[in-house]
């Protein structure tokens, strides 16, 4: 019964992130949308802002394709695809060169052998176990008193916190390629660049939302694991 009533108080660390977290989504969604109506002077859609930073960097075996959705934009290094939302590819907005270049900044990651994005790589098939079954093993563990699932459950989902731990350098780096080249090859001027960079700086902030959750969940974790062996 201890560590019943500890999984409910403890989940109260979670209301400051909870908080956090929302007005992350509500930031990079509010900053979207108002960027997405601002047209850079070039009239460069997404695609194309992708494909010519692709090009300064020499790199011309990475596709560029359009998927459905709105923020579902994603580099994936298996297939050597950027995948460009809708409301990115054929947009020539503000915030679709800049999220654009952001993708196409994770393929001249991937391209390069950027260590943190390899490392990240390495974790994801144990962070995708980990995200459904660390706490829930966990927690079986306690009301089982099996020490082996409580420890298997942790050690499970620390891979999620240390995937979004890792995670930050790679955002961050591709969001300073992305930038550093809309800059110095002139994609957006002034305030046009300005909207790019505030654009992908609240998205930013959702990388570091995703891994305050996850610490305060292993945090959570242990809190209620040394309660109920105390108890």
């Amino acid at each position: 019964m201890g560590s019943y009533f500890a999984y409910y108080l403890t989940g109260f660390i979670m209301i400051p992130v909870f908080i956090f977290a929302t007005y992350c989504q509500i930031k990079v969604k509010r900053s979207f949308s108002k960027y997405s109506n601002v047209r850079n002077r070039r009239g460069m859609t997404g695609a194309q802002a992708a494909y010519e930073l692709l090009i300064l960097n020499g790199i011309t075996d990475v596709k560029i394709k359009k998927i459905g959705g709105t923020l579902t934009d994603y580099y994936d290094p298996k297939n050597k695809e950027i995948c460009l939302s809708q409301d990115v590819f054929d947009s020539t907005s503000v915030a679709a060169v800049g999220v654009a270049c952001h993708e196409a900044g994770h393929a001249c990651q991937h391209a390069q052998g950027y260590a943190p994005l390899k490392i990240r790589n390495a974790v994801i098939p144990m962070t995708r176990i980990g995200s459904y079954l660390g706490v829930p093993l966990a927690i079986i563990g306690m009301f089982l008193y099996s020490n082996p699932l409580i420890y298997a459950g942790l050690i499970l989902y620390s891979a999620v916190a240390l995937f979004q731990l890792i995670t930050l350098p790679v955002e961050f780096n591709a969001s300073k390629r992305a930038l550093q080249t809309i800059d110095g090859n002139h994609f957006l001027e002034g305030e046009e660049y300005n909207g790019a960079k505030k654009v992908l700086t609240a998205a930013a902030l959702t990388y570091v939302a995703a891994l305050a959750s996850a610490l305060a969940t292993l945090l959570r974790l242990f809190l209620i694991i040394n309660r109920g062996n105390r108890n």
